[in-house]
């Protein structure tokens, strides 16, 4: 049961990303019925006992009539399809977009392709590790400090934020479809996708160069007595103040090695604090190091692996690790669901879906949704400026005691700002005010805070009964790990990423802040499917999400456990890719990566210089390849490899992604002035939804900028000066920049 409970998806994905869309709406109760070919599917790998839990499957070769026909009688009966081929081979199946929307009007048609249509590269194999070289995910770790070769990821991060932005278009669908009941054509290539994960680490701001700032010593890994890593995150001043008075080191904060200003300034200071730590966290266990500072609430995580992690007794409570069963029956443990929703979904049916009238809607989907978005950090935020870029009214609510969020520039765009000191009575007052006009609350505090300010889901909904409440956290809401605090850093230690990525002897956090990014849209999915719930039926419900559980999604291609289980995927800094065929090689003028599948001998055998290919075994053409390249500049290479029939990118930096001209020709990569920094490089959403396509909203405000529009909503404007003269609410002020 969920809130998708009778509604049918037909699933023709295959590989990825598609298969793990079709999960996330079976996991809300969708009737999924998993399309194969007759051979089965073509990826064959343990991980499908995820991706196709909870769906139906039929075999059907879609080249044979009756088998066509047998779609085309499904497809008629279904609220969305999912398909993720090339462009164009749906088309040829006689299933593309055009004529099955003109025959089914309220269906939802949702394609993954690699490439986007109008993309030149958009004929080639978009294989995983493709598209992470055109994305720059192959860098070291998310500073990219120590500079070195490419580090190949086996973690599927293109495929995962394909579907987690699929996913939160389709609920966004399913919303305007209920308004006039058409559907339409989602579209979310895996390459565009990607620039929701770059997120931060793209921004630029011109006129200094500069982009987030590096963080001090009191966030980075230490290697403990007992030869464990422990990822700690200090990163305010009360963490580190808490930090030197619970060990007994009064000398370091008249030091100053607490003062996060001046360590960011003071690089000297900075590295005499990473000795000092380094010398401190060796003198205990990482265990001993875990619990001490769980206990005075400074967020850290040993770095353990995934086999670690599926027996942690805290996934299991949590719901983060689940038992379960593949097709042979094997008992296994898998990823729980990505968001949990507390309906059960059994009045999701109340209505019929209208039909279409007229010509369709060219509102947003979101359009005239108020959101009020309280939320600190990334992922909150993220989820928050998601809804808004499908047409909600975000009011970014700020404590103006609270250090300003370094990600403002990113995070925040397209919303209202208020500082708004709730701990207030005055504050407080206003923030119910605001709530009586809200569809939909985001917080994303520890447990116990909103219970504490008394704004906690179920004190709200007593107010407001319809209400949207979503929760965000680190570890979920039950178990022994619910209380503390967590960050991207402490989630990757903890559910085995950064041993993965980095190894056992040096853990290192992969080159992007997935967990946050894809917290922040997979909470917008489910955030969307409750307003889609809530039409149907008047009823309001509480959304959750969690940096663990997401982190489940994203390393579901290996996140199983069953007897005979082999952790044999590649990982670590020196990894260049999975095989011979599909992995990273360094050219006359940088690497690039080569995707090719079991007919790679014979295609490289068609290319001048790699002639005699075709005898040759597989360690014999990584030999061939690692001899050659280097023999000419990597374009070179890639035009000869995709004329072979590869697929091939150079591994593109950053600033090479963010200028790249598909990139900036859909909006993923966009420079506007922003008050106080004159231009700045960010990125944007996709055109997820042709037909009413997502918007970037306005430049992010200066924090506290909409103070007076947000009290006249609520009919207060006449009492901004007596709210600022009580403390309840800051102006923005000159040189207040958010970071």
């Amino acid at each position: 049961m969920g809130v998708l409970n009778g509604n049918r998806v037909v699933d023709f994905g295959h590989y990825i990303a598609g298969p793990m869309l079709g999960m996330l709406l079976a996991d809300q109760g969708a009737d999924v019925v998993k399309i194969d070919p007759p051979s089965g599917p073509p990826f064959d790998t343990p991980a499908n006992a995820t991706w196709n839990r909870g769906k139906r499957a039929v075999a059907l070769d879609l080249k044979n009539p009756a088998d066509l026909a047998r779609a085309h009688e499904l497809i008629a009966s279904a609220d969305v399809l999912i398909e993720n081929f090339r462009p164009g081979v749906m088309e040829r199946l006689e299933l593309g977009p055009s004529d099955l929307l003109q025959r089914h009007p309220a269906l939802i048609y949702c394609s993954l392709p690699g490439f986007a249509p109008d993309d030149p590269r958009s004929s080639m194999p978009a294989w995983e590790g493709v598209v992470a070289a055109a994305t720059a995910t192959y860098r070291r770790s998310i500073l990219d400090e120590r500079g070195g070769p490419p580090v190949h990821t086996s973690e599927p991060i293109a495929s995962a934020y394909a579907a987690f932005v699929a996913a939160g278009a389709i609920g966004a669908a399913l919303y305007a479809r209920e308004r006039d009941g058409r559907g339409q054509h989602v579209q979310v290539p895996l390459f565009d996708a990607m620039y929701q994960a770059i997120g931060f680490v793209g921004l630029r701001i011109e006129r200094s160069g500069t982009g987030v700032h590096a963080v001090p010593a009191w966030d980075g890994q230490y290697r403990c007595g007992d030869g464990r890593w422990l990822h700690i995150v200090g990163t305010t001043q009360d963490r580190g103040e808490r930090f030197v008075d619970a060990l007994g080191l009064p000398a370091w904060r008249d030091e100053g090695l607490v003062d996060q200003e001046r360590l960011i300034r003071d690089p000297d200071l900075n590295r005499e604090l990473t000795r000092r730590l380094t010398e401190l966290f060796a003198t205990r266990t990482a265990l001993d190091w875990e619990e001490l500072l769980a206990g005075i609430n400074v967020p850290a995580a040993m770095c353990r692996s995934s086999a670690e992690w599926l027996r942690h007794p805290h996934a299991k409570v949590a719901g983060l690790i689940v038992d379960a069963a593949d097709s042979d029956s094997r008992a296994s443990k898998q990823p729980g669901a990505a968001v949990t929703m507390s309906s059960s979904g059994e009045a999701a049916r109340v209505r019929e879906t209208p039909k279409p009238v007229g010509a369709a809607d060219a509102r947003l989907p979101l359009e005239g949704v108020r959101v009020l978005d309280l939320c600190i950090v990334l992922a909150g935020p993220v989820c928050a400026r998601t809804l808004a870029e499908y047409g909600a009214d975000v009011i970014k609510i700020d404590n103006p005691r609270r250090e300003r969020n370094m990600y403002h520039l990113d995070i925040n765009r397209g919303k209202r700002s208020i500082l708004l000191d709730v701990r207030t009575p005055e504050g407080l007052e206003v923030l119910w005010q605001l709530v009586d006009t809200a569809d939909v609350i985001v917080q994303n505090f520890r447990r116990g805070v909103v219970e504490r300010l008394g704004i906690d889901y179920e004190s709200v909904r007593k107010r407001k009964p319809d209400i949207v409440y979503g929760s965000i956290s680190a570890y979920g809401s039950a178990g022994p790990w619910a209380d503390r605090g967590g960050y991207e850093e402490t989630v990757q230690a903890l559910t085995g990423m950064q041993v993965r990525f980095g190894g056992d002897e040096h853990p290192a956090l992969l080159p992007y802040a997935v967990n946050d990014y894809g917290t922040g849209l997979l909470a917008a999915y489910g955030l969307a499917l409750a307003l889609w719930h809530r039409q149907r039926t008047g009823e309001g419900q509480h959304v959750e999400a969690a940096l663990a559980r997401t982190a489940g999604v994203i390393q579901s291609l290996h996140l199983q456990d069953y007897d005979g289980k082999m952790w044999d995927e590649p990982q670590g800094q020196e990894s260049r890719g999975w095989h011979p065929y599909q992995r990273l090689y360094h050219a006359s003028d940088g690497w690039l990566f080569l995707g090719g599948g079991a007919d790679t001998p014979v295609r490289l055998a068609r290319i001048p210089g790699l002639e005699g290919a075709e005898r040759a075994g597989a360690d014999e053409i990584e030999r061939m390849l690692e001899a050659r390249l280097p023999e000419r500049p990597v374009e070179l290479w890639v035009e000869a490899f995709r004329a072979a029939g590869f697929g091939a990118h150079r591994a593109n930096r950053v600033s090479q992604a963010m200028s790249d001209p598909i990139a900036e020709a859909h909006g993923l990569s966009i420079r506007r002035e922003h008050d106080g920094y004159g231009p700045v490089l960010h990125n944007g959403p996709g055109r997820w939804l042709p037909e009413t396509p997502p918007v970037v909203g306005r430049p992010t405000p200066v924090p506290g900028a909409d103070a007076a529009s947000i009290l006249r909503d609520i009919g207060r404007e006449s009492d901004l000066e007596a709210l600022v003269a009580a403390g309840a609410v800051r102006l923005a002020a000159a040189g207040d920049d958010g970071i």
